[in-house]
């Protein structure tokens, strides 16, 4: 060491010394240093660069990946427009990921099931990404469910990232941000997508507006044969999988199985040439885990082959501009400072009975657009 850093080092140890009389006197000790390294500055500005966004991105930077999908889900008006030029490079890097939604009911153990499908493909090779809408707060709108927690194994596989979106209240926001950090995800280099849902809600409906294939988790010997999961949620299945199949409920998951069977073939699904299977797993002992991601690989082949994959991509993205057109409407109707003046009133007065609801709806309108409008 040379005196000039030995002295800095013994500055250091004696920052704080006493004087003859107890009192505490404060040392300048080492001196702050002037200059982060550049390779410092360029790895963690206060602030990234459109450019250093994408760039990060395409390089398949984890820190940038994060940093994106951060400024996707603010809120800030500003952000909102430098996220929307990220999106705009980064598209045509888009769209060669498999996406995959899982839901099921609350329990049925879709976090340990991805895992456990997770491992099995980064084990071969894949990148995975876990994108988790979860409940949120309704005082603090954060994430009340830790899903790096409780996939221990996957959040620290160098192959994969795992992603909780708090729900803020408003689902429609959270599938809206999902589906930005979705592409993002893609253009980073992750060729499978998972997207789980909380399994509660319109929250279904939601994630398969944006997946290719749509996995359905069910439990047996959980109670009647539907087990609260609504038909249409069943329709929307392109595959059924009987989870938890080890041990004693190995028979049950059996029956279980065909029971499924013979409901499936009392629905009708869009896809062609597709009937949806009802396969069983143990997400424990990786038993089926196999069958399931062939399932998923022949799906996406046969669709793929016949048009079908590529045609609904496209359907999803004009469906995602209407409803980001109408997502962005609302938050502009809500924000607006004359609307906000006359809503409290309004609502007491409609509530009462003393104005029709449509009158209000009409006045909050007009407002808003600062012009007369037709009669609703």
């Amino acid at each position: 060491m040379d005196n000039e850093a030995h002295s800095g080092a013994e500055q250091g140890h004696e920052q704080t010394a006493r004087d003859s009389k107890g009192r505490l006197d404060v040392r300048p000790g080492v001196d702050s240093p002037g200059n982060m390294a550049p390779t410092a500055r360029r790895r963690f500005p206060r602030e990234l660069t459109v450019e250093e966004h994408v760039e990060g991105i395409l390089a398949g930077d984890r820190v940038v990946l994060g940093k994106t999908i951060t400024l996707i889900e603010s809120m800030r008006p500003e952000h909102h427009r430098k996220a929307l030029a990220v999106m705009e490079h980064l598209l045509p890097h888009t769209g060669k990921a498999v996406r995959i939604g899982i839901t099921g009911v609350p329990g049925v153990g879709k976090s340990t099931f991805i895992e456990a499908l997770g491992l099995w493909l980064t084990e071969r090779d894949h990148r995975i990404a876990v994108l988790a809408i979860d409940p949120s707060s309704q005082i603090s709108s954060g994430s009340i469910m830790g899903d790096k927690t409780r996939m221990e194994r996957l959040s620290v596989d160098e192959n994969a990232f795992i992603r909780p979106s708090p729900s803020a209240g408003s689902l429609g926001g959270v599938a809206r941000k999902t589906r930005e950090a979705m592409l993002v995800c893609e253009a980073a280099g992750f060729d499978v997508i998972f997207v789980e849902t909380v399994g509660v809600g319109q929250s279904e409906t939601m994630v398969h507006s944006m997946v290719d294939f749509f996995l359905l988790l069910m439990l047996a010997g959980a109670g009647d044969s539907l087990q609260g999961i609504k038909r249409g949620i069943m329709e929307l299945a392109d595959a059924v999988v009987i989870n938890k199949a080890d041990g004693d409920n190995v028979l049950a998951a059996d029956r279980a199985r065909v029971e499924y069977e013979h409901a499936l073939h009392l629905m009708k699904y869009p896809a062609p040439d597709w009937s949806p299977p009802v396969l069983s797993c143990s997400s424990l002992t990786r038993a089926g885990i196999d069958q399931i991601w062939e399932t998923i690989d022949s799906f996406q082949a046969r669709m793929s082959a016949n048009g079908w994959l590529e045609k609904k991509r496209r359907e999803q993205a004009l469906a995602w501009m209407h409803e980001s057109i109408r997502q962005a409407l609302q938050d502009h109707f809500q924000t607006h400072a004359g609307v906000a003046t006359l809503l409290p009133g309004l609502e007491r007065a409609v509530s009462s009975g003393e104005i029709p609801a449509l009158l209000a709806a009409q006045r909050l309108l007009e407002t808003f657009f600062d012009k007369e409008i037709s009669p609703l």
